[in-house]
C-alpha cells in the first residue's frame, strides 16, 4: 500500500493527488493507495480518501505502507523516516496557492541532501522518483538533535553550580 499524506494545512494540494492518480491510471502505480486528504477537496474512484485520521490511524497507515508520498511537512517526513520507510516528499508551492511561502522547498532540499528522503519541488518528478530512484534508495536514519541539546544544557548547568 502507498500512503499519501497531505497534512492539515488549510490550503489544498490538488496537484499532488492529480499526479498520483495519473500514475495509477497509467499503470506506474499498481498498489492500493490510501490518502490522508486534510483540507484538499478531491474525489476519486480508485484511491481511498480520508480527510482526517486519528493518531492511531495515521500510525497504522505509516506502518503498513511500502512507500510514503507526502507533502513536505516535517512531521510527516520524520514519522516516515523514523519508521524506516521510503519517503518521497513533494513541496507545496506558494505560486500555486498551496502554502503561504516556499519553506517546504527548503525542507525537501535539506532532507534530500541528508539522504533521508527522495524529494522535489516539482510534482512532475514523481514518476521518475517512483520508477527510477525509489527501488535502489536506502534512507539514512534520522537522528534528532534533542539529546545533544539536553547534554549541552546539563553540562552548562553543572559548570555554573
Amino acid at each position: 500500500m502507498i500512503f499519501v499524506v497531505l497534512g492539515t494545512h488549510e490550503l489544498p494540494f490538488t496537484r499532488l493527488l492529480e499526479e498520483v492518480e495519473r500514475l495509477q491510471q497509467s499503470g506506474v502505480i499498481t498498489e492500493k493507495i490510501v490518502v490522508q486528504l486534510g483540507h484538499t477537496p478531491y474525489e476519486s474512484q480508485s484511491m481511498k480518501l480520508i480527510p482526517f485520521m486519528s493518531y492511531d490511524e495515521m500510525d497504522q497507515n505509516f506502518e503498513e505502507a511500502s512507500l510514503i508520498i507526502t507533502h513536505a511537512g516535517t512531521g510527516s517526513i520524520i514519522t516516515g523516516v523514523k519508521k524506516g520507510k521510503k519517503v518521497i516528499a513533494l513541496a507545496r508551492r506558494a505560486e500555486f496557492n498551496e502554502h503561504n511561502d516556499d519553506h517546504q522547498v527548503e525542507i525537501v532540499e535539506q532532507f534530500t541532501h541528508a539522504g533521508h528522503i527522495l524529494g522535489s519541488d516539482n510534482v512532475g518528478d514523481l514518476e521518475n522518483l517512483i520508477t527510477r530512484e525509489v527501488e535502489g534508495f536506502t534512507p539514512k536514519p534520522y537522528k534528532s538533535g534533542r539529546d545533544h541539546i539536553v547534554k549541552l544544557i546539563s553540562e552548562f548547568i553543572e559548570t555554573k553550580a
